[in-house]
C-alpha cells in the first residue's frame, strides 16, 4: 500500500519548484492532488496532465493564496471536488530581497502577505473540516533563515519564522482532534528561485554545506511525505530542516 493512498492533499504554490515535487511525490504515493497557484498557466496544466496519467486524481486551481475569502473558497472548492481534505500543504512563497535601508513598505507587506498571511487563510479554512474529520496533517514551509536569519532578506526571514511560531501554536490548538502541524525550513534548494542567482554565489553557497551540493526539490518532498503519511502520526510541533547540515 502507497503511503498517502485514498488521502487528499492541497498544495499551495503547487505548479513550480518546491510544490511541484511536492505533488508529484504525493501523487505516487497514491494521494489525491489538488494544488494551486496564482494563475492557471502552462505549468499547472501540464503537471495536473503529469498526474493524471499517473493513474491519481488531480485538479490545479487559480487562486491567491494571500487573500482570505479567496483561500476560503479555494479550501470550500478543494472539499466539493474531492470529498475531504485530509494534508495542507502551505508552500506558496515569493522573496523579495533588500537591505533594509532599501526595503520599501510593499515589499515587506507583499512577503508577509504570500508567505505568512496565506498559511493563516488555508489552516482557517482548512480546520472545519480537519476538525470535523478528527483528522488531518499540516505541512508548513518555512526555511533555515526563519531559524538564522540573512542579511538583505528580513521580509522573507521574518515571514519564515512566523511560519514556525504559527506552526507550533496551531499543534498545540488542534492535537486533541489528531490533527499535527510540523514545518520544513529547507536549505539551499536548486529551484527557479535560485537558478537566478550568479554561479559564484551559488558555489559560494554550497562550499558552506557539509554535503558539498545544493537540494534537490525532490528532498524536500521526501520530507513532505513522511510528515503527511501515517509513518509520523505521533510527530506534531515540530521544525524539520533539509539542508544537508547548514544549519548548526
Amino acid at each position: 500500500m502507497k503511503l498517502l493512498e485514498g488521502k487528499t492533499a492541497l498544495i499551495t504554490g503547487g505548479a513550480r519548484g518546491i510544490g511541484r515535487a511536492i505533488s508529484l511525490e504525493f501523487a505516487r504515493q497514491g494521494a489525491h492532488v489538488a494544488f494551486s497557484d496564482l494563475h492557471y498557466d502552462e505549468a499547472a496544466k501540464a503537471l495536473e496532465q503529469e498526474i493524471t496519467a499517473m493513474g491519481a486524481k488531480a485538479k490545479a486551481y487559480a487562486s491567491d493564496a494571500g487573500n482570505f475569502d479567496a483561500g476560503e473558497d479555494l479550501v470550500n472548492q478543494v472539499v466539493s471536488d474531492f470529498g475531504s481534505i485530509d494534508i495542507l500543504v502551505n508552500n506558496a512563497g515569493i522573496t523579495k530581497d533588500t537591505l533594509l535601508m532599501r526595503m520599501t513598505e510593499e515589499m515587506w507587506d507583499d512577503v508577509i502577505r504570500i508567505n505568512l498571511k496565506s498559511a493563516f487563510n488555508l489552516v482557517k479554512a482548512a480546520q472545519k473540516y480537519m476538525l470535523k474529520q478528527r483528522s488531518g496533517s499540516i505541512v508548513n514551509m518555512s526555511s533555515i533563515v526563519g531559524l538564522g536569519g540573512n542579511a538583505g532578506q528580513a521580509n522573507y526571514a521574518a515571514s519564515k519564522a512566523g511560519m514556525i511560531a504559527f506552526t507550533k501554536s496551531i499543534a498545540q490548538e488542534l492535537g486533541a482532534r489528531n490533527i499535527r502541524a510540523n514545518a520544513i525550513a529547507p536549505g539551499f534548494i536548486e529551484t527557479e528561485m535560485t537558478a537566478r542567482l550568479p554561479e559564484d554565489v551559488k558555489k559560494e553557497w554550497a562550499e558552506k554545506i557539509p554535503l558539498k551540493r545544493p537540494g534537490t526539490p525532490e528532498d524536500v518532498a521526501q520530507m513532505a511525505v513522511f510528515l503527511a503519511s501515517d509513518m509520523s502520526s505521533y510527530v506534531t510541533g515540530q521544525v524539520f530542516t533539509v539542508c544537508g547540515g547548514m544549519n548548526k
